[in-house]
């Protein structure tokens, strides 16, 4: 059994985390964290509306869980809580997967040096389709960056996403910069704004309740090449927070991504 604290717990990823953990033999949500002002009541069952955590606790305070918890998720959606939490693990020596996003360098500096302590497992997006245009991207980038092809990157988030672009788009972006070697990233165009040698650009759309959707162009002179992932639902990204926390449970201290957990 693999006993997680969800930090963030009442927010929509938080939610949909802990109904899948809840259907999954294996997993044992223990507690939640929550920023103070969203707190109502610290029994978790009655925040959730569930009745079979009645009788959790819920509370700000992540240390109140290190002690039991096997593995922290943590997708309260500030990265600066996120930080915190991760250096509380380190304290506890306790694995962390990490689905927040919008690190600064510093931030993702912090993170990774934390690695060293204990495993973390730090993903923008923790789905299996999402995981594999990764991949799919890589060999595209690797196949074309020499044919005259130019590259391109759209995302549509929900009116309420804090962070843009997304961390899918910045991972997509830092894949394609890697394979391509020189690229210059170009967040949004106006005016006179003729394409470079190298560009790539990163456009992210927000409107109405649109889960994630992500394309990556490649356009040539005669064809392109679309390659497309649209999550449907939030559960997509929930079970693949769920499998990562019971992957990392026992994995020795390192910086680990969701290509371990698949195989990929």
């Amino acid at each position: 059994m693999t006993k997680v604290v969800v930090c963030g717990i009442l927010g929509r990823m938080g939610r949909r985390i802990t109904a899948v953990a809840m259907t999954d033999s294996e997993v044992s949500v223990i507690g939640g964290v929550e920023h103070p002002d969203c707190i109502a009541t610290k029994d978790l069952g009655e925040a959730l509306g569930v009745p079979e955590l009645r009788g959790s606790l819920i509370t700000p305070r992540l240390e109140d869980f290190l002690g039991e918890a096997d593995v922290v998720i943590e997708f309260s959606g500030n990265p600066t809580a996120a930080v915190s939490h991760a250096k509380l693990c380190a304290l506890e020596g306790k694995p962390i997967v990490i689905g927040t996003t919008g690190f600064t360098d510093s931030e993702r500096k912090e993170i990774e040096a934390l690695s060293k302590e204990i495993p973390v497992l730090l993903a923008p997006n923790m789905s299996l389709g999402v995981n594999l245009l990764f991949k799919l991207v890589q060999i595209a980038t690797e196949v074309l960056k020499d044919k005259n092809f130019d590259i391109e990157i759209t995302e549509i988030h929900h009116r309420f996403k804090k962070d843009a672009p997304s961390g899918t788009a910045v991972k997509l972006a830092q894949i394609i910069s890697e394979e391509i070697g020189n690229s210059n990233l170009v967040y949004g165009r106006q005016g006179e704004a003729p394409r470079k040698e190298g560009d790539v650009g990163v456009m992210a759309l927000r409107g109405g309740d649109v889960v994630g959707d992500h394309t990556v162009f490649f356009l040539g002179f005669g064809e392109r090449l679309e390659l497309t992932h649209r999550a449907t639902s939030r559960d997509t990204f929930a079970k693949g927070a769920v499998e990562a926390a019971k992957w990392i449970k026992d994995k020795p201290a390192g910086s680990y991504s969701m290509f371990d957990v698949l195989g990929l």
